[in-house]
């Protein structure tokens, strides 16, 4: 009986001392595993091609390709000064048009007011005309109804170019006795320009 519970102990002692020995293998090749890692993958970087580097952070942007805060705050400031210059641009033009159409429609202004006063002068020339012609022919037939002396006497101080127009416009009677009351001189300058106009006129 001695000897059996004596060789229980140590079989018992046996399974311990393994088990022991089983877990500090265990644990030892966790370090080793955990040590070795890191180790490996410095060799392997280590054994890489010179000039192929690996990108610094992966799946991450670089930070040297994005502007910095100031670069944006210059760019902003450039677009504002931009827009406000083109706003300026865009209201002088506006204010250059405003004033080309006041600038027309006085224009438009003053050119019916020219047309207004170039009726209103034709019509008093026609007036003007229309009085002279009837002013004319009220004088001329005075100068008809006048004694032949008295109407040679006024004949003689006009301009002969005036008096032979009322000549011209007179019954051929009446101009007959002026002009025998006239003195030899003008009744010649007289005949010498109703003769001129006679010759002046168109023939067949």
């Amino acid at each position: 009986m001695a000897k059996t519970a004596t060789k229980s102990k140590r079989l018992r002692r046996g399974g311990t001392l393994m088990m022991l020995a089983v877990l500090l293998m265990g644990s030892a090749a966790v370090r080793l595993g955990l040590e070795a890692g890191p180790a490996i993958a410095r060799e392997v970087a280590s054994l890489k091609e010179p000039g192929i580097e690996e990108p610094a952070h992966k799946g991450e942007p670089q930070r040297e390709s994005m502007p910095t805060s100031a670069e944006l705050q210059t760019m902003l400031a450039a677009f504002q000064e931009r827009e406000q210059a083109l706003a300026a641009r865009e209201a002088e033009i506006q204010d250059r048009m405003k004033a080309l159409e006041i600038a027309d429609q006085a224009i438009d202004r003053k050119l019916a007011a020219l047309e207004q006063a170039e009726e209103k002068l034709r019509a008093t020339l026609a007036l003007a005309d229309g009085a002279t012609e009837e002013d004319v022919t009220r004088l001329t037939s005075v100068y008809e109804q006048m004694k032949p002396k008295e109407a040679a006497a006024l004949f003689e101080e006009m301009d002969p170019a005036f008096a032979a127009g009322f000549l011209a416009r007179m019954q051929p009677e009446a101009a007959a006795g002026i002009m025998a009351g006239l003195s030899p001189e003008a009744a010649y300058t007289i005949s010498v320009v109703l003769a001129g106009r006679n010759g002046a006129v168109p023939k067949e």
